[in-house]
């Protein structure tokens, strides 16, 4: 355990300082964020009472829409350097290649998240600052089921031609539950949570999260090598 813990740190530090080292990556996903949540908002139009009620559904397709550029980024630099085919020869349990990517991306599209969560607030006239316990408990539910999945289809299709095109036909539909999950928790706590749904929500979010991890942990080994 305490060996796969290290391969881990070293994958995940090494990403995180590819990541800083070049940030104009992180600034490109940042303003392409930006940029769709004055395109829905122009969409919807000035029905501020309208917005508000959207605001959920809108800010969690803008973070799966932006968290899927960042996937596709994951195994950038190896691929670029030829490190692709390094990583399968790691020494070591190849879950801990798993384990760091999937750390790199929580943490990238956390700090995302920083931005785009007072970003919502602002462009949809939502107050935030009651719901803040209860919303970062969804982000979080949401970020990991996001990350799980996503991590896992990235290092799948990392080696096919057309995977800019491919990841995200064979990812959305995976996120169905987690998207469902953290738009109906979302907007039941931005709404008072009156009917007592979030509770339901967040069972679901922690269920489909669990059996992600636990299902792509198991056969990541398989998937790394075919």
């Amino acid at each position: 355990m305490n060996s796969l813990m290290r391969q881990t740190k070293a994958i995940f530090w090494k990403d995180i300082i590819t990541e800083t080292r070049t940030r104009q990556g992180f600034s490109a996903m940042v303003s392409f964020a930006a940029l769709v949540l004055f395109l829905f908002s122009f969409a919807v139009g000035p029905d501020t009472d309208l917005l508000t009620q959207l605001a959920g559904g809108l800010l969690w397709v803008t973070i799966v829409f932006t968290g899927t550029l960042s996937l596709g980024r994951a195994y950038q630099s190896e691929e670029l350097a030829g490190g692709v085919q390094l990583l399968r020869l790691y020494p070591g349990d190849a879950r801990a290649i798993y384990l760091g990517k999937l750390a790199g991306n929580l943490v990238i599209l956390t700090t995302l998240e920083l931005v785009l969560f007072p970003a919502t607030a602002i462009i949809f006239h939502v107050d935030l600052l009651p719901h803040v316990t209860s919303l970062i408990t969804v982000a979080a539910l949401g970020t990991i089921g996001f990350s799980v999945i996503g991590t896992f289809f990235a290092t799948l299709t990392v080696h096919l031609r057309a995977r800019e095109l491919l990841l995200p036909l064979l990812l959305f539909p995976a996120l169905v539950p987690v998207v469902l999950g953290s738009v109906g928790a979302t907007d039941a706590f931005l709404s008072g949570d009156p009917l007592g749904r979030a509770a339901g929500w967040l069972q679901l979010l922690i269920a489909y999260d669990v059996i992600l991890f636990v299902v792509c942990v198991w056969i990541f080994p398989v998937v790394l090598e075919e």
